[in-house]
């Protein structure tokens, strides 16, 4: 029985429902690891929206750390890429288009509020615009690239560690939005399965891992340091 929608095949489980059997776990996991692919891409559309609101609703930056949303466009840019060229389903990565998408909006709006800004701030979006179409292209040395998307790992993990560290010294995670770092977090762990399910590389598969530690660090300070300031919010009610 054939049943294919949007490269996803519904068929053999469908059949076996039907024939008022449980489908055997060759079916079932490939079809569920194409739905939660779908869906962490379906989410991803909005993953960074409420962190753009909550900087746009209190017109403030105030504990963002601008180097870890830099390098947050850097990896996005270059995980995205490796896919494409690696042939990949959408399912599989289509989030980072999304995700990268929004990451430049966040970093041009934490750019607006950081005003003024020195010229060395102003190089580092000029050569990323100069160098980040010839990447996404794929127009490099296929060693070069393999060795760039190796780096990303490190791109992403110490783009969150500026970050952990602004949150750890000032005991307050400032602007930095739960329900982004949430949607994180589960789309991580999420990625581990998928990823693994649609034999990505094994760089892909640490990618996602390393997300989960970093993401998850994140959470846990945003969960600790606010019940200090709703506690006192409360007193002083």
């Amino acid at each position: 029985m054939e049943m294919e929608i949007f490269g996803i095949d519904f068929g053999c489980a469908f059949g076996s429902l039907r024939d008022g059997k449980i489908p055997e776990k060759d079916c079932l996991l490939p079809l569920l690891s194409k739905l939660l692919g779908y869906g962490i891409v379906a989410a991803s559309t909005t993953v960074k929206v409420p962190q753009i609101m909550k900087i746009l609703k209190h017109r403030s930056i105030r504990g963002l750390s601008m180097v870890a949303f830099e390098l947050e466009v850097v990896g996005y840019t270059i995980a995205l890429a490796y896919c494409l060229h690696k042939g990949l389903p959408f399912s599989a990565y289509g989030e980072l288009a999304f995700l990268l998408i929004q990451a430049i909006i966040l970093v041009a709006i934490i750019y607006y509020f950081s005003q003024p800004m020195g010229i060395k701030t102003w190089i580092r979006p000029l050569i990323y615009c100069a160098v980040a179409p010839t990447i996404l292209a794929g127009q490099i040395d296929p060693v070069l690239f393999e060795a760039l998307y190796a780096s990303q790992h490190a791109i992403f993990f110490f783009a969150r560690v500026p970050q952990i560290w602004e949150n750890f010294r000032n005991k307050s995670t400032g602007e930095l939005s739960f329900l982004t770092s949430l949607m994180n977090s589960a789309g991580s762990i999420v990625r581990v399965f998928t990823s693994i399910q649609e034999k990505a590389p094994t760089s892909v598969v640490l990618g996602s891992v390393i997300g989960i530690v970093t993401n998850g660090t994140i959470l846990s300070q945003i969960i600790t340091y606010s019940k200090p300031q709703a506690a006192k919010e409360k007193k002083m009610k």
